[in-house]
């Protein structure tokens, strides 16, 4: 297992293309959402193409204000998209969400990525930003049900403190799934990158069972934080 990555041309890139193109022609045959599915397969392309050549960058830059700028703006962005399912207030919960994200994640990815790892420099950005990304969507995703759950448990007349345990139940979903289902039904990107990429599966394991005990701390401790200021902000 010392045999690095293989080197995807771009003319095999396309290929990857092709069933994906059919399922948009299906979706331009059959429904409405035609345009919206190759607007995003688009926009994908545009999108990691453009983080592509942007990490190169920051790779090189080697420079802590940098990334520590670059983690606040990731907070600020998955804050907002995290509220996209409520329909009233919203802006006004912008500050919990984001106060919430950077509490709940950004204790996670510390003792992670200063604990677990070790890194050095601390800000060391080939590993600092990709878990940073895992950990502020798995966040990002869990308030992002909590809150739409909260509201409607709410809506139809609950208590705080009932609605508040159900919508942390279903926030809890998705994330629980995913432990379950790890290793019997799927080997997740971190697992299958590595692998892919040469390391032993063991030690791969090892990396994985730390991103998936990152990624429920970072939905459970968010969507907790999210849910006590809600329920504060509600009284």
């Amino acid at each position: 297992m010392t045999e690095g990555p293989q080197i995807i041309s771009l003319g095999n890139l396309l290929i990857a293309f092709l069933p994906a193109l059919a399922v948009i022609f299906i979706l331009f045959k059959w429904t409405r959402d035609g345009p919206e599915a190759l607007y995003a397969l688009a926009r994908m392309l545009g999108q990691l193409l453009i983080i592509g050549y942007f990490l190169v960058f920051i790779f090189e830059s080697e420079s802590g204000w940098v990334v520590l700028g670059i983690l606040f703006v990731m907070v600020l962005v998955s804050s907002w998209i995290a509220l996209r399912t409520v329909k009233i207030q919203r802006r006004a919960l912008l500050v919990i969400a984001t106060l919430s994200i950077l509490t709940g994640g950004g204790v996670t990815l510390l003792i992670i990525s200063q604990l677990v790892l070790d890194l050095q420099p601390f800000y060391s950005a080939q590993y600092l930003i990709p878990l940073a990304g895992m950990v502020f969507a798995s966040a990002m995703n869990s308030i992002s049900i909590c809150a739409e759950r909260f509201q409607s448990e709410r809506n139809r007349g609950e208590e705080i403190t009932v609605a508040r345990e159900f919508a942390f139940k279903a926030a809890l979903i998705p994330i629980t799934n995913a432990l379950f289902a790890v290793g019997l039904v799927s080997l997740p990107g971190m697992m299958t990158g590595q692998i892919i990429a040469g390391v032993d599966p063991l030690i791969a394991a090892r990396y994985q069972i730390m991103v998936m005990c990152m990624l429920f701390s970072s939905a459970g401790l968010s969507a907790a934080c999210f849910l006590f200021f809600l329920a504060r902000r509600s009284e």
